[in-house]
């Protein structure tokens, strides 16, 4: 069994995203990783050669800031660097820049991956999902996060990514997927507030036009985190490699839980899912074998 990692990234140092710690969290289980390195501002590329690892392959990508519809850019950069792993590779382990996993899923990760190398019908692995908010300390829990996603698929250039990149589609349908239990940890709302501020007024142009933008996105030196739903405190362990991040979290994040307000709809949901674990409506952009 072969197995290539791959993702996309540009300008990964002016918005301040842990692609390093992506990479190299899935590094172990990869026997390459293809990085699409679009045309950027910063060090990105330097950023990446500093990873000490030959199985790191650079393809250099220009994005097309003309399409600002869906995010579908996004789409195409995933699939650009996709496209670049050979056929020799049986699976295809991508991750994106502010996603990391954490050490102690690896193990599963290959022994699932080791389970279903041979099996056509399962043409992806489906992980579940943490993502923090605000702080290192803090998890959303409500409806606007998504629990699982495909992170791992068969190589078959038949599979495209989806809309914005959050999954994959094979000739236009659903992923037949298998459950694993590993999981991602997005750290996409976590970041220095002046960063966070700046990939918001750059980032929401890959969906909007200019107007949408200068109506919708305000103004400011940096983010404001207080405009947060329902979060519970972290109490497990991050992984390894963003020990240096966490120590390096320096502004500060104050969440009062009594402020966070659920209408009887949100609460009847939160009940439900809580004693039986399903989610009324949930989106799933796969069917799970």
């Amino acid at each position: 069994m072969k197995v290539a990692g791959f993702s996309f990234i540009r300008n990964a140092v002016k918005y301040d995203y842990p692609i390093v710690e992506a990479i190299s969290s899935i590094l172990p289980v990869c026997d390459v990783f293809i990085i699409a390195i679009g045309n950027s501002e910063d060090g990105t590329e330097e950023l990446i050669k500093n990873i000490n690892s030959d199985k790191i392959k650079i393809i250099s990508t220009v994005w097309n800031d003309q399409l600002r519809e869906g995010g579908k850019v996004l789409a195409d950069e995933t699939n650009k660097a996709f496209d670049a792993i050979e056929k020799e590779y049986d699976w295809c382990f991508y991750i994106q820049g502010d996603e990391v996993m954490h050490e102690k899923y690896l193990p599963i990760v290959a022994s699932e991956m080791q389970k279903y190398v041979n099996d056509n019908e399962v043409e992806g692995l489906l992980v579940n999902y943490k993502h923090f908010y605000g702080s290192y300390d803090y998890v959303g829990v409500s409806r606007k996060w998504y629990r699982k996603e495909i992170r791992i698929i068969k190589n078959d250039k038949n599979i495209r990514s989806y809309k914005d990149a959050q999954g994959f589609r094979l000739n236009g349908r659903k992923l037949r997927v298998k459950e694993i239990n590993a999981e991602i940890f997005h750290y996409g709302w976590v970041r220095n507030p002046k960063a966070q501020q700046l990939k918001q007024e750059t980032f929401h142009k890959l969906w909007h036009d200019d107007d949408w933008v200068k109506k919708n996105v305000i103004e400011a030196d940096e983010f404001d985190y207080k405009t947060v739903e329902t979060l519970s405190l972290f109490k497990d362990t991050h992984p390894l490699y963003m020990e240096e991040r966490l120590k390096n979290a320096k502004w500060n994040f104050n969440y009062d839980p009594t402020k966070s307000k659920k209408t009887l709809k949100e609460k009847i949901s939160f009940l439900i899912e809580n004693i039986t674990g399903y989610r009324i409506g949930e989106y799933k952009n796969y069917k799970k074998i």
